[in-house]
């Protein structure tokens, strides 16, 4: 694959200051006349981004002439005795220091007194009190004028979005991790923004190839630039099984021994998993296991043979194919399995959710998928989670509160719409817009066509509110990108796969829908470009997409 990676070079350090002050414009080319004026970079006198031009968009803007700008005395204030302010604070000033070089000490409270307390970043907690009204438990309001920046919210999640957004008001080169020039300026006026969707997620294979602990928390703050709030990991499959299971030890020792191709595979120990849970959290992110049943599962049928209906456990796979593996379901073993997994999972697991597959399950016969479904649905309620299934749940009998995740191509499956008239949520990933592993064209040297070639506006031109033909708007919970890795193995790979399509995956979730405009959003979006540069992320130059000149 032809790396996209920008690297510190002479020629590098010669263009920064022209490449900075494409920075977080959408300049894309003179003859876009949606591109509109540049935004700052490094160099002296340029404009401050706008506060509408960041991704996700913004639910509203109010402009005002009143820019702010950091320097060598701004603070972080923070709202007295809240642990979590304090590490939302800690995380700002751990992004700007580098490249601002500013001291930026995060401290508590401040005064209101004319003349004392200005030049900060303030991070205020509302609770419940009458200002945080309409915010919800992830939305925030920033408000900049000449002495202040100020991100209110009810909670700390919506700090840390307020925060994200702050980021690409800033210069793109304030990513970079080496003393930049600035001037570091922040247009005036008020962003208020709440999310449309409560769930919007995105999916990471590890099963197919294994990805370690550091490249999964590289992933993860990625995700949480865009506001991306619940990491689904794909956790077993035909060709690895990733998570120690105590009362099951050959799953991971045995089944977790190899990926596609026939590489060294790998898994997480139970710490492993609690570290990459507890550095999501940290991001604001709910990890979802998935252990894909009853389909998928030769990793755990070669582990160990009582799980196969004849007895015989298979070889270990490291092909791609789908579709020729099932647990036995008239077997009382299989559900032993089932019961232990769960609860393992469960217990390591802090949020609601826990993902039982259920797709392709092609040597399974209808009767056997119901009858599994039926056994193992009530499993998951009652280790104290919320089961969610591949779509093909819809076609079994998903149990009350159950969460279908779609990942068809088109929206009409009957038993879908049928399924979300009867109190079934939907989670929508259609193949042909969100996954992240489809190539975007025929010469993509990367991921499969299966469900056709899908570029930037193919991925973001869509609607989830009305893209199941007969479901009510109020089914769907939220949105997914999956980026599944039967042809990705590092992580420029699962960069080069997620940028630029996972960021307008993320705008569906969150932002409202009279937002969404592909002619507005392909300027935001190259935007992103330099801010991308400067954090070291591959990313495809879709030529859909109006760049910066790099």
């Amino acid at each position: 694959m032809a790396r996209r990676r920008i690297r510190l070079s002479l020629l590098c350090s010669l263009l920064l200051a022209v490449a900075a002050g494409a920075g977080t414009a959408a300049t894309a080319s003179p003859s876009d006349p949606a591109a509109g004026p540049a935004a700052p970079g490094a160099a002296a006198g340029a404009r401050p981004v706008p506060l509408d031009r960041v991704v996700p968009a913004p639910a509203s803007v109010r402009p005002a002439k009143t820019p702010y700008t950091l320097g060598p005395h701004t603070r972080i204030q923070v709202a007295p005795g809240s642990r979590a302010a304090r590490q939302v604070g800690d995380y700002l000033a751990g992004v700007l220091r580098p490249s601002t070089g500013y001291r930026l000490p995060v401290t508590a409270g401040w005064s209101t007194a004319p003349g004392r307390g200005g030049d900060a970043i303030r991070l205020r907690l509302l609770g419940t009190s009458p200002g945080g009204r309409g915010l919800g438990t992830e939305g925030y309001r920033l408000e900049v004028n000449r002495r202040t920046i100020t991100i209110s919210a009810r909670g700390p999640a919506g700090l840390f979005h307020g925060v994200q957004t702050l980021r690409q008001l800033l210069p793109a080169a304030v990513e970079r991790n080496t003393r930049q020039s600035g001037p570091w300026t922040v247009s005036g006026g008020t962003v208020t923004d709440v999310p449309r969707y409560a769930y919007r997620g995105a999916m990471l294979d590890v099963s197919r190839h294994f990805f370690t602990v550091g490249q999964v928390k590289a992933y993860i703050d990625q995700l949480a630039l865009y506001k991306i709030n619940t990491l689904h990991l794909h956790l077993s499959d035909d060709q690895g099984w990733r998570i120690a299971i105590d009362s099951w030890p050959r799953l991971a020792a045995y089944g977790g021994s190899t990926q596609v191709g026939g590489g060294p595979g790998g898994f997480y120990s139970k710490a492993d998993y609690r570290e990459i849970v507890r550095y999501a959290a940290s991001r604001y992110l709910t990890v979802v296991p998935e252990i894909d049943m009853p389909g998928h599962t030769n990793a755990a049928l070669a582990s160990y043979a009582e799980l196969n209906c004849d007895g015989v456990a298979p070889p270990l796979y490291t092909g791609t194919e789908v579709g020729f593996s099932s647990l036995c379901a008239p077997k009382e073993v299989t559900y032993d399995f089932a019961d232990d997994v769960i609860r393992e999972v469960a217990a390591l697991t802090p949020g609601r959710y826990l993902h039982i597959g259920g797709d392709e399950a092609h040597s399974t016969s209808h009767e056997d998928f119901v009858a599994f479904m039926d056994r193992v649905q009530p499993l998951v309620a009652k280790y104290g989670k919320t089961v969610i299934g591949w779509h093909q749940l819809t076609g079994a009998r998903p149990a009350k509160g159950a969460i279908a995740q779609y990942w068809g191509q088109d929206g009409s499956e009957k038993e879908v719409a049928d399924a979300a008239r009867a109190g079934t949520r939907l989670i929508l990933s259609p193949a042909n817009r969100a996954y992240l592993d489809m190539k975007y064209d025929k010469d993509t040297p990367l991921g499969q066509d299966w469900a056709g070639l899908v570029d930037a506006r193919q991925s973001y031109d869509w609607d989830p509110g009305a893209y199941i033909k007969g479901a009510p708007a109020s089914s769907v919970l939220g949105v997914e990108a999956p980026l599944w890795t039967e042809t990705l193995s590092t992580s420029a790979h699962l960069e080069y796969m997620a940028f630029p399509r996972l960021p307008g995956i993320a705008e569906l979730g969150w932002s409202p829908s009279a937002t969404h405009d592909w002619a507005g959003y392909r300027v935001r979006l190259a935007a992103q470009g330099p801010r991308w540069d400067a954090l070291g992320i591959d990313y495809y130059r879709s030529p859909q997409v109006p760049w910066p000149t790099r």
